[in-house]
Order: C-alpha cells, then structure tokens, then sequence
C-alpha cells in the first residue's frame, strides 16, 4: 500500500512538473522568437511549487528522508531511540494536521473576500488554494497514521519495530539506496556501473 500511495504522489508530482516545463520552455520560445507571451506561465509556477511541495512532504515522510538532526540518536539506547523517534512522527503529524487547519482558515478567509491573483487571468484563488490544501490534507493524514502506529508499537514495547520504521535513514541505509539505485537504472539502459 505504501509503495503504491509513493508511486501515485510522485507520478502526480512529475506530471505536474513536466508539464510546466514545456509550458515554460513554449513561453520563452514565444517571447523571445515569435515575440507573443502565453500570459500567466509564471502564475502557474507558483502554483505548482505551492501544489508539489505539499505532495513532496508526503513522499519524504513515506520514504523516510525528512531530515532530522541525529548527530546523537545513534549513540543513545534502543528505548530512548523509540521514545525520541516516537515524539518525531508524533511532532511532525501534529505540524501537518495544523497547516492543513491553517490552509482551511486561508481558503475560508478567500472565499469571504472573493480573492483573485493579480495576474492577467485574475484566477479565483480558491481553486489552487484548494489543491494546496488537499496536498496538506494527504499530508496530515499520513503524517496521523503514521503516528497512530507508531503510538501503537510504542504502548506494546514493540522497540525494535518501532526504531526500524520511524528512526531516521542512516548514511549506510542511504548508501545502500543509491548504489541500489545507480545498479538498476544501469541494468535499465545496459550499461555496465
């Protein structure tokens, strides 16, 4: 289930930002070759940043590569790790459930004024803010569950399971992930690492 939520978010995310590739690649050929502008490239850049970091917390917190200073985790015992590593995922789903409650407070506050963008397409800005918000809103909910069995492991004494999912990545564990990496995208194109 997981590895699936990870491959919707990312290809959403890379989707969205292909796109706005070729939407900028189009616009600076236009302005500079055929002198016309498509208008609101930018407007939709900001809006995509705004969209695909919201997805982005989701991914790194599925993958484990939000970063944490560890400088001591390691040195410290097994229990006061998952303690440390517990109060971590229970912090950053408390942050994501309030931004998510922040976003809602913003998109309420836009829709009593009836705000637009100051840009040429004057867009009603309830509707990327609405995105934004369910960007938070998938944010908050996997920060929560991830919280929820990371509560649950902790009141078994499940220790070891608990430091294994929820302790930061270690720099062998990212090692290991690279080369892994590197090993596979060579065996993709035939060419030998």
């Amino acid at each position: 289930m997981k590895e699936k939520i990870e491959n919707i978010l990312g290809s959403i995310f890379g989707l969205m930002f292909l796109f706005l590739v070729v939407l900028v690649s189009v616009e600076t050929v236009g302005r500079k070759v055929f002198n016309f502008s498509i208008q609101g490239a930018d407007e939709l850049g900001g809006y995509a940043l705004a969209i695909g970091s919201t997805l982005s917390f989701s991914l790194a917190l599925l993958g484990r590569n939000h970063i944490r200073v560890d400088v001591l985790h390691e040195k410290f015992g097994p229990r006061l790790q998952a303690l440390l590593n517990w109060l971590s995922i229970v912090s950053l789903a408390a942050f994501a459930i309030f931004m998510a409650w922040v976003a809602e407070k913003v998109i309420m506050d836009t829709m009593a004024y009836g705000s637009t963008a100051q840009t040429p397409w004057a867009t009603p800005l309830v509707y990327p803010q609405g995105v934004w918000l369910a960007g938070l809103t998938v944010f908050a909910l996997v920060a929560l569950a991830f919280a929820v069995r990371a509560t649950k492991l902790l009141l078994k004494g499940q220790i070891a399971e608990l430091n294994e999912d929820f302790q930061p990545k270690s720099a062998k564990e990212e090692l290991q992930e690279e080369l892994a990496d590197i090993a596979l995208r060579s065996q993709e194109s035939g060419v030998k690492p």
